[in-house]
């Protein structure tokens, strides 16, 4: 197949976010309703759950999105945001969207840079949020794609994040093609080691730091926090903690450990046990021993959103300060979001996933290690 008779399309798997308050129970619907989280075997009893729950915590989420409004001037999202249809501005959007839009420009920018022969287009499907699976593949079809990559915003594996995206993927487009897909298609399934994203995580780290005047900086404590599993996940094999620690150590290498470091896990969901410690418990523990001076590292989330700018960004002050914690210092590390070196890391592993099939493409497109 020659250059010009091939279509990429590179789709940017991410969970999504409400982007209007009406939008919030639907979105926390989605969420619940998804058996790979929250495992209550399908069918009607999922779906009560989800009505119930949903309908009980999206007074309060919604708070909480109106104080990390992602929009406050106008809509940044993807063009089937009901907001920019509309022209709407919304008090109450959820930073992840326009900043996913944010991440496919940034992808799609490179590779018509470093292959302007090559059509590749770069689209966003959400888990939970607009735009699902079936509209990103009408998109799709509609541009005549004919190699697909699947790309999910997670580089760690976890049958719950990347598992779940693909399943639901794959449910939408066997509905909707059957066996007769139009497109050649490849997953990505984690890239949690690769030089570029952990290059990123890393200059990201040096931006909070160097925010801190020397002494401050010193006696800060760096604490990881990913997003917590369930341990029935854990135990059946999930390589989502392993993937997360390897993340951590690979990290810390590149920094020679010259800072101290700790790993725990937020936003937990459901009645099953999850992962330990809690970040908050872990920070309260260190308070304990006279540590007072914290960078929080999102170090599973490569998009800001509530996770981020709200758990960890405001949240977690709160909290401990109604406990009555006293502490010198908690920053949060900015987002991975449209970094130069994630990028790179996103187009790194979309050619690793077709230079078997479109060598004579990729083979000047090898995987390198950039400069931020």
């Amino acid at each position: 197949m020659s250059a010009e008779n091939i279509r990429i399309g590179v789709v940017l798997m991410n969970l999504g976010g409400p982007t209007s308050e009406d939008a919030v129970r639907p979105f926390l619907y989605h969420l619940f309703q998804d058996e790979d989280i929250i495992k209550l075997g399908g069918g009607k009893i999922q779906d009560l759950f989800a009505n119930v729950i949903s309908k009980f915590r999206a007074p309060d989420v919604a708070e909480d999105y109106k104080e990390i409004n992602g929009c406050p001037k106008g809509c940044t999202g993807n063009k089937h945001c009901l907001n920019r249809q509309n022209q709407r501005v919304s008090n109450c959007c959820s930073p992840i969207n326009g900043l996913t839009e944010s991440q496919r420009r940034g992808l799609e920018k490179h590779f018509k840079k470093s292959m302007p022969d090559v059509t590749v287009k770069v689209y966003t499907c959400m888990r939970y949020w607009l735009p699902f699976a079936e509209t990103t593949m009408e998109d799709m079809v509609e541009d005549g794609i004919t190699h697909a990559v699947m790309m999910p915003l997670y580089p760690q594996f976890s049958w719950t994040t990347t598992g779940s995206s693909y399943r639901d993927w794959e449910t939408k487009r066997e509905k909707r093609f059957g066996d007769e897909t139009p497109w050649k298609e490849f997953h990505v399934k984690n890239y949690h080691r690769n030089p570029n994203y952990l290059q990123a995580m890393n200059h990201r780290i040096d931006e909070a730091l160097a925010e801190m005047d020397e002494e401050t900086r010193k006696k800060t404590h760096l604490i990881f926090s990913a997003h917590g599993t369930p341990l029935l996940e854990v135990r059946s094999g999930d390589p989502y903690t392993v993937e997360i620690k390897e993340t951590m150590e690979a990290i810390m290498e590149m920094r020679n450990y010259e800072e101290p470091y700790w790993l725990g896990y937020q936003s937990k969901v459901g009645p099953q046990k999850w992962t330990q410690p809690n970040t908050v418990d872990l920070v309260e523990r260190h308070l304990e021993y006279g540590i007072k001076n914290f960078l929080m590292i999102p170090i599973a989330f490569v998009t800001d959103h509530i996770e981020t700018l709200y758990e960890l960004g405001v949240e977690l002050v709160e909290d401990l300060e109604e406990e009555g914690y006293e502490f010198e210092n908690i920053s949060v590390m900015k987002g991975l979001n449209d970094h130069p070196l994630y990028i790179q890391a996103l187009a790194d592993e979309v050619l690793r996933k077709l230079e078997h099939e479109l060598p004579e493409l990729t083979s000047e497109q090898e995987p390198k290690k950039v400069s931020a």
